[in-house]
């Protein structure tokens, strides 16, 4: 067969290939040679390897050219080269026959599977697997279980394999052969007992008992192949993640995986290790044995090995730290290692794990070992620096020059992009650092050649900069980027400036000269920018706003989401009224849940009911304003998502929205009527407020007609008390007249039942009165509000499984936008702090810092923040967890 990759010294050293250039037809053309009579197994092997070539490229064949290449394949059984074989089976694999074309050759795969040579019989095994369909399959179903236990390991392992392929196809059929399979799980050969293990639990893996059996009776010894081992460890994990500890605090399985830890393949020792590492909860009396082992695999001479202990440690080190301390000395060795990947994870590992006085010597390290490694080892290590200086703040100063020097060395956008957040974060956390920290953002912007992170910095720079001791060395560096920069730089530094000319009054008349020459920039972004901010500021001689208003436009966060806002400004028709921001809706706008069958049928007649909204607040706002009943009860709040009032698959179905006005609550029953042969009409729901004494019912609406699969919606108005959250159960009965109707003619009789239909509880609650709204700055928004209007208080919330449904609770209890991704908790965290943000009625901007933590096994304690517009609101919130 000819040289896949040859040297052609014509060609200068260039790679050169066998399949350049060939074409489709071209190869079909030499696909003749299989007609031949004296077959030629060599050129014959290579027409088929560029057959397949073609197939593996994606180079698609027309049914007619498959089934022709197809037939002309099947002639070549009659050659017998064990080369050639092998390479019709492959072919025919590949082309993947259809059914009528799979019978011309089944009976020469199922001879071949019968043959002496074994060769034969295991590729015969695979091929026919891989083609028949469940009928041919019942018919070879004997010979496969016979392989399965077949003495020559190579056919055994070939059955094995095409159940696994089969268990997806064809199950049934695959989990009668579970007493072969499990014969073949006690097997001498390495590999039938690894593909009989696995395929035994792949059978087994949705019955957890009875792989709770499988383990316990392999774990006593009887698995000898390191592959099949590496396995049943795979499965002892899972295992002991599902059942937890016993009784005794012990955990089942442990003195398995502490055993492997001795076994003489390299493989399972490891193996074995991390799954150890890897337990949820692990001590570090569990940890020790398995740590003791990654230990001497970092002195191997085999680098896969150190790379596999290395990483395994420095996965450790994010939970255990201390754990991993023991390694330092020979993971500091590994730092020259010639394999960067392994020097890379090293020295994050020491970064996690060292102390404090051990900073200055790792830094000296890093330094010689940056330039040799690519950019995304370098974010790896950026990210670790910066974990380490939020350990050691007072190291600051040493890791910050180290994040400076190699941000003026050469590097891509995501690199960079990772050394300035952690100078940023070092700004926001370490107030020491803060004026070092401005400078050296200040001197990178200077050479930066990415036009976001100019803009990030400059943006940062507008907040963080006014506080300083001394915020006028700042200016010359943000006017240079007027001067030098691109349009986009450019109107990021003219909004820069005037929120330094906001904070800081001896600044003012200096910041308006800068401003005025932006009048005159080539670009109109930079023109009217350097307009809008000398009016607002003052500097044109106009009247300016009050102090407060000014530092809120310019340093306030957009309270409503951009998609709202823009389809508000669209729907805005020019008049003498000017477009009012408050009247957009500040709750993001998600799909409607509509009935399935109500998307297939519009109602039609007199009894149409108003069409169902499309999405949320705004719809909603439209619908109720077109009843006269409700048109008065002003703007509306909030809608809440469809509440379901019966069970799936009932004769009517019901779901409600709550509608919150500021002195009213309109519950919207959604209706449909599941059964044919009825025509309900005059239908309503009977709320009985019994339970809800702040609420007097004002209003119905009722359906005046509801035919089969029609939805319609029907209307309660209640009013309470104006600006006061009201809180209640509401009981409520579905009553209607029914009346049979033919489905043959569709007429409803003319005499009709009344009948009623009893449906689930509703209730106002807390969190009906806060609407979602993020925050896209939680740390600006928070100072933005008076720290006077914050309450603190410390709640304990009982027993719970973990932080992460303690979140779920008071997120739940509230109706809050968790901010900035805080609602996910890092792997085996004991405390966590998660941010919420949202608009209390009343249009109250409120925000909560909730800091939670166990106190004892499972008991989780809250440390609840509450600032907002309003002390009273701050109060309130407190009190709906106080008795939540």
């Amino acid at each position: 067969m000819a040289q896949f990759v040859k040297k052609d010294d014509d060609l200068d050293g260039e790679e050169y290939s066998p399949f350049l250039g060939i074409e489709k037809g071209a190869v079909l053309q030499e696909a003749r040679v299989f007609n031949d009579p004296q077959l030629d197994p060599r050129r014959c092997s290579q027409v088929i390897t560029k057959l397949l070539y073609l197939l593996n490229q994606g180079e698609s064949f027309t049914k007619f050219e498959a089934t022709d290449v197809f037939f002309a394949v099947t002639k070549l059984f009659q050659s017998r080269d064990l080369g050639l074989r092998r390479m019709v089976y492959l072919i025919i694999k590949e082309l993947s026959p259809s059914s009528d074309e799979v019978i011309i050759v089944t009976s020469s795969l199922m001879k071949d599977m019968n043959s002496k040579t074994d060769m034969y019989r295991a590729n015969a095994i695979r091929v026919l697997c891989r083609i028949v369909d469940g009928t041919l399959l019942t018919q070879i179903e004997r010979y496969l279980k016979q392989a399965i236990v077949d003495k020559n390991p190579v056919v055994a392992s070939a059955a094995l394999v095409s159940g696994i392929h089969l268990l997806q196809t064809n199950p049934e059929i695959v989990k009668r052969w579970s007493n072969e399979v499990q014969e073949a799980v006690q097997s001498r050969a390495a590999l039938v007992q690894f593909h009989a293990l696995a395929l035994l639990h792949q059978v087994r893996q949705n019955d957890r008992l009875a792989v709770s059996k499988l383990v316990t009776s392999l774990t006593k010894g009887t698995v000898r192949s390191p592959l099949a081992q590496c396995l049943l460890i795979r499965y002892t994990s899972q295992v002991i993640r599902e059942s937890g500890m016993n009784q005794a605090g012990d955990r089942p399985f442990y003195d398995y995986l502490e055993s492997c830890l001795r076994h003489k393949a390299e493989m399972v020792i490891f193996e074995a290790a991390r799954a150890i590492t890897e337990l949820s909860g692990v001590t570090s009396r569990e940890l020790t044995p398995a740590i003791t082992v990654l230990q001497l695999f970092l002195t191997s001479s085999k680098p896969v090995l150190r790379f596999a202990a290395v990483r395994t440690l420095n996965k450790v080190a994010m939970t255990h730290p201390l754990a991993v301390t023991n390694c330092n000395i020979d993971m500091e060795s590994l730092i020259s290692d010639q394999n960067r990947s392994i020097a890379t994870l090293a020295i994050t590992t020491l970064l996690k794990t060292g102390n404090e006085s051990s900073v200055d010597r790792l830094m000296k390290q890093i330094t010689n070992f940056m330039s040799d490694i690519a950019d995304e080892f370098k974010i790896v290590v950026v990210e670790a620096i910066r974990s380490l200086c939020l350990k050691f703040p007072l190291k600051y100063k040493s890791l910050m020059n180290f994040l400076s020097n190699i941000l003026r060395e050469e590097g891509g956008f995501e690199y960079k992009k990772a050394i300035v957040d952690s100078i940023v974060i070092f700004i926001r956390e370490i107030p020491d650092a803060k004026e070092s920290g401005l400078l050296h953002l200040c001197e990178f912007i200077e050479d930066c050649e990415f036009t976001y992170l100019s803009t990030q910095i400059l943006h940062f720079l507008g907040i963080e900069g006014p506080k300083t001791s001394d915020p006028s060395k700042y200016i010359r560096y943000i006017y240079n980027r007027v001067i030098l920069e691109n349009a986009t730089v450019r109107a990021s530094a003219v909004s820069t400036l005037a929120k330094f000319g906001a904070m800081v009054d001896p600044l003012k008349p200096r910041i308006f000269i800068l401003l005025r020459r932006c009048l005159f920039d080539s670009d109109d972004e930079v023109r009217d920018r350097a307009t809008l901010y000398l009016n607002t500021l003052g500097g044109d001689g106009s009247v300016v706003e009050t102090d407060k208003d000014v530092k809120e436009f310019l340093f306030g966060s957009l309270d409503v989401p951009l998609v709202n806002l823009e389809t508000s400004l669209k729907n805005y028709e020019p008049s003498e009224e000017p477009f009012d921001i408050y009247s957009v809706p500040k709750e993001v706008k998600s799909q409607q849940h509509v009935e399935k069958k109500s998307q297939t049928k519009k109602p039609s007649g007199l009894g149409a009911p108003l069409p169902a909204p499309t999405s949320t607040t705004d719809a909603y706002e439209k619908l109720l304003s077109s009843i006269p009943e409700f048109s008065n009860f002003g703007k509306l709040f909030k809608s809440s998502t469809p509440v379901e009032l019966t069970e799936a698959e009932t004769e009517y179905a019901v779901n409600a929205v709550k509608h919150i006005f500021d002195g009213h609550v309109v519950f919207q029953y959604n209706c449909t009527n599941t059964i044919p042969e009825q025509l309900l009409e005059n239908v309503s729901v009977i709320v009985d407020a019994s339970e809800a004494e702040e609420f007097s019912e004002v209003a119905i609406k009722p359906i005046r007609s509801l035919p089969y699969d029609s939805p319609g919606q029907t209307f309660v108005a209640f009013e309470k008390p104006v600006g006061v959250t009201s809180f209640g159960r509401f009981s409520n009965t579905l009553k209607f007249i029914v009346k049979e109707v033919d489905t043959s003619s569709g007429e409803a009789e003319d005499d009709g039942v009344e009948d009623e239909y009893q449906l689930e509880d509703l209730e106002v609650v807390a969190a009906d009165y806060i609407l979602k709204v993020g925050v896209s700055n939680f740390k600006n928004a928070w100072e933005s509000l008076d720290p006077d209007c914050e309450r603190v208080d410390e709640y304990g919330l009982g027993p719970r499984e973990t932080l992460a449904e303690a979140i779920t609770v008071v997120t739940n209890l509230l109706g809050m936008q968790p901010c900035e991704g805080t609602e996910v908790v890092p792997k085996n965290a004991r405390s966590h702090t998660c941010l919420l943000s949202g608009i209390y009625i009343g249009n109250f901007k409120v925000l909560v810092r909730v800091s939670f933590g166990f106190d004892g096994p499972k008991e989780v304690a809250m440390k609840l923040a509450v600032r907002s517009d309003d002390i009273s609101v701050s109060e309130a919130i407190h009190e709906i967890v106080a008795s939540g």
